[in-house]
């Protein structure tokens, strides 16, 4: 592609995949500790609880899953795993809600999964990426559209649009479901949505 009149970017994983337990992406239903979208390549999150020391798994829940309590449940996982390895998701979502009470609605093992998957697949990493290749082939005039699903991407995309001199803001507001659409799909909850014009050269 040399340019583009419009691009969209929908960072949500499909629900197909959520629903399938042999991806390993939901504690719904028991399936390997696996989470990568592409299964012949990279690390699985069986890897990452298994291996890695408590001070990176710690950082790894803190930063992408904005988990406060990231370093008690390191130090859960390493005990466990001294006594046998992980290898399924509802294995290590129990090992969790064992030492962290729930919060709510929200089982504690909800941002642990988002930080695993986030790493396993280098989600962000691509995404700041990706942002300025695609404005590249954006031609003047059009828009890119980018919804997101939970704080930290949605950061990376406000701040690119803010700050590159290419663009300027549509929406200045970020964009949330209605709560007729909340009704009819409860998992757009999170979804935020950000659009910007590239200005003419």
């Amino acid at each position: 592609l040399t340019q583009v009149n419009g691009i969209l970017l929908d960072l949500g994983f499909s629900s197909v995949h959520v629903d399938d337990p042999e991806r390993g992406f939901s504690f719904q239903k028991t399936g390997p500790l696996d989470m990568r979208y592409d299964k012949r390549a990279g690390q699985t999150a069986a890897d990452i609880v298994n291996e890695y020391d408590e001070d990176d798994l710690a950082r790894i829940f803190r930063l992408y899953g904005e988990d406060p309590r990231a370093r008690v449940i390191a130090q859960a996982i390493i005990k466990r795993r001294g006594v046998r390895l992980f290898d399924t998701t509802t294995d290590l979502a129990q090992a969790i809600s064992d030492v962290v009470k729930r919060r709510g609605k929200i089982h504690p093992a909800t941002q642990v999964f988002q930080a695993l998957r986030i790493v396993v697949n280098s989600e962000l990493e691509d995404l700041e990426r990706a942002l300025p290749d695609l404005v590249e082939v954006l031609s003047p005039g059009g828009r890119i559209a980018v919804i997101t699903f939970h704080s930290l991407e949605d950061r990376i995309v406000k701040r690119f649009f803010l700050d590159d001199d290419r663009l300027q803001l549509v929406n200045k507001h970020v964009i949330t479901a209605s709560k007729s659409e909340l009704k009819e799909n409860p998992r757009s909850r999170s979804a935020k949505l950000r659009v910007a014009q590239k200005l003419n050269e």
